[in-house]
């Protein structure tokens, strides 16, 4: 995260498709408002159509004394960013992340991170209930399979001090190596962990809470970059987007960028960087099809940055294979680009290679069964890892939701709903986020002193 790398500037236009966008290709949102005269003013503009901007939206809309005309703008397609590209994960972090956030922030914090998270997971399910929204909703058990003895030592040192220090220890079960290896059938594994988890169709909720918000009165311009934001210079003190098809004005402005924050928000660069994430398709062989596809999804951990994803959809059985950002010998090329046009063909062979090579009763593959198809997403970095929430220091109607490390749908659903009371004129203690997801001047600077 060096302070000389340049603004990430705006996304690429044209973006390779995701297993999720091309099973979406028949909404009308996908270009919703490409067309249409621009208004000159409005309540809240959103900036940013994914999950964070398409709830907090939601939540404005809702709330009995909430704006009446929000208007959401986006640089391409509706959903078309990290949201539509994720790997399909809903995974709160049961205990694992409790020693490296008490490092980098508190033991407090790290306990009030890991409750959120857990949270989440019940109110992502309670949303998609009520709503009745159709997104391949998985509601499952996951497992953290221990692939390497460096991570087995460091997993074990975190569930430790997660319980002493008090933790929620109901529904994680350990398992040593030997009943391992039979409940993850994975020969090789060093034991593991399981919780509770999910998986889901992240196109299709978003799309699900954009009509949501339609239906609310919200209007959607799609291939629409807000370019800049300048003060109006009038009374009220609001702000002007700028967009290339012309300008809107209103008192209440909405980063939901995440990676792109910066572009936006000058006080963000070096503090939120894109970096790019690859997943892949995979269609299974009969030892993965019918009664023998996999029941849990699944971290296979060889180290605390190099771990491989794993999800198989119970409504087509094909399996999403994700990949971390520690695949060895890649070097900067994933942290220094925000093209998400391409994937890379070295993580792609790596990333099959590992998942045959740990689950080695894959077998032979015929005509129509293994890889598919690979794609790219940019993930929104922050140094303490945990996003930035609030209102913009300096910038007053100026609201931030952005940088969420690659854990979106473990924090989106607790993060929405409270920053959506904080415009509303509640303070944080309205929310239940942990503290240390607020923007603060204070923040900044600490973070800005960080390698």
């Amino acid at each position: 995260m060096s302070d000389s790398l340049p603004s990430p500037g705006l996304p690429a236009p044209r973006p390779c498709l995701s297993i999720w966008q091309r099973s979406t290709r028949h909404s009308t949102l996908l270009n919703e408002g490409s067309a249409s005269e621009l208004p000159p003013t409005a309540d809240v503009i959103v900036i940013g159509s994914g999950m964070s901007g398409a709830l907090t939206a939601f939540e404005l809309l809702s709330a009995p004394n909430g704006p009446k005309n929000v208007i959401m703008l986006e640089a391409r397609e509706a959903c078309s960013g990290a949201t539509g590209r994720n790997a399909g994960h809903c995974r709160p972090d049961a205990f694992r992340g409790f020693t490296a956030f008490s490092k980098r922030i508190n033991p407090e914090q790290a306990m009030k991170i890991i409750a959120h998270e857990k949270l989440v997971l019940q109110l992502v399910k309670a949303f998609i209930q009520k709503h009745d929204i159709d997104c391949d909703f998985d509601y499952c058990q996951t497992f953290d399979v221990v692939m390497g003895d460096d991570f087995l030592q460091y997993i074990k040192g975190s569930f430790d001090a997660y319980k002493e220090a008090g933790g929620d220890m109901s529904g994680i079960t350990w398992l040593d190596a030997e009943n391992a290896k039979k409940a993850t059938r994975v020969p090789s594994a060093l034991g593991a962990y399981e919780w509770t988890a999910a998986s889901l169709h992240p196109a299709k909720l978003c799309q699900a809470i954009l009509e949501l918000n339609k239906s609310l009165g919200m209007k959607l311009f799609t291939h629409t970059p807000a370019v800049s934001i300048t003060a109006s210079g009038n009374a009220n003190n609001e702000w002007v987007v700028n967009t290339p098809r012309g300008n809107i004005t209103a008192p209440i402005v909405v980063h939901a960028t995440n990676a792109f924050a910066a572009t936006l928000l000058p006080c963000l660069h070096s503090q939120v960087r894109p970096v790019r994430a690859q997943a892949h398709k995979v269609i299974p062989t009969p030892a993965f099809s019918g009664p023998n596809m996999l029941t849990h999804t699944y971290s296979l951990r060889f180290s605390l940055t190099h771990f491989y994803s794993v999800i198989q959809r119970k409504v087509d059985g094909v399996l999403v294979l994700g990949t971390s950002r520690g695949v060895p010998g890649m070097g900067q090329e994933v942290f220094e680009t925000k093209d998400d046009t391409v994937h890379n063909p070295v993580i792609e062979e790596d990333c099959l290679a590992n998942f045959k090579q740990v689950f080695s009763d894959w077998g032979e593959e015929v005509q129509g069964e293994g890889h598919e198809f690979g794609w790219t997403g940019i993930l929104g970095l922050t140094k303490d890892a945990v996003p930035f929430i609030g209102p913009v220091p300096s910038l007053p109607g100026q609201f931030v939701i952005a940088g969420f490390n690659g854990h979106g749908m473990a924090r989106i659903f607790g993060s929405a709903p409270g920053l959506a009371k904080i415009i509303l004129g509640g303070s944080w203690s309205d929310t239940t986020m942990p503290e240390c997801f607020q923007i603060t001047e204070e923040r900044l600077e600490r973070l800005s002193a960080l390698v």
